[in-house]
């Protein structure tokens, strides 16, 4: 699908959601750090609910990326209330911005993705999400990761290209993407009160009226889990 021009560049905020990740934080603020995007249209959170070293190092790199020009915030609530779901939306009450880009922790996005996210949701004011496809860091490295690959690729691959191209509902799967932040309040904002809060606002936000976009050609990669203990702590966060 062809990136539509943009005459004017929108505000974004990258909301980063973090839970003891102390071995793959300073990588994916790295990539974050380096995105191709106006810095001053540009807003990185750290939504960080860790309890553990994970505090301390990414303190220590939101202060070196800071330095360096980049708007990051390293953001710690009082409570982990609502988990991932109340991050977030503790993290949109903090900052006004038109669109709102989601990142898990073991995702290495590329520096172009907002340049070929955002345009979509520029060029059309009824689209209320963008999802892009995700791709992995080590796919082949046991047959835990390889069963990863393919379960996910399968997902992608069919049932959000489907979905997307005969105007279903689709989902967001909980990173690579980015919202409207209109369509997220419009819809009622992240609620804690399910275990899926990415398949909760995404339903209810296109029985609302809001299109959502699924864009195969934009991967953003990600990190598999591989070993068993890691796949189900995976899957509990």
């Amino acid at each position: 699908m062809p990136t539509p021009p943009v005459e004017k560049w929108p505000t974004v905020v990258v909301q980063l959601p973090l839970y003891n990740e102390r071995y793959v934080v300073r990588r994916l603020l790295d990539s974050v750090a380096a995105l191709d995007y106006p810095r001053e249209l540009l807003t990185v959170q750290v939504l960080d609910d860790s309890n553990d070293e994970t505090i301390e190092i990414t303190a220590t790199k939101v202060a070196e990326l800071s330095a360096k020009g980049l708007n990051i915030l390293h953001v710690r609530r009082p409570e982990r209330t609502g988990y991932k779901a109340g991050a977030m939306a503790y993290g949109m009450s903090l900052v006004e911005s038109e669109f709102v880009m989601v990142l898990d922790a073991d995702f290495v996005p590329a520096p172009d993705f907002l340049r070929k996210t955002i345009p979509h949701l520029v060029a059309r004011p009824r689209l209320g999400m963008v999802q892009t496809r995700w791709g992995h860091l080590n796919p082949f490295n046991n047959w835990l990761t390889l069963g990863q690959t393919l379960a996910l690729d399968s997902h992608f691959v069919v049932e959000q290209t489907a979905r997307s191209r005969g105007g279903w509902l689709m989902t967001f799967n909980g990173s690579g993407g980015v919202w409207r932040a209109q369509c997220i309040r419009e819809a009622g904002g992240w609620r804690d009160l399910t275990l899926t809060e990415d398949l909760d606002l995404s339903y209810r936000a296109q029985l609302a009226g809001w299109e959502f976009l699924y864009l195969p050609d934009v991967v953003v990669p990600g990190e598999l889990p591989p070993q068993i203990a890691a796949y189900k702590q995976q899957q509990a966060r």
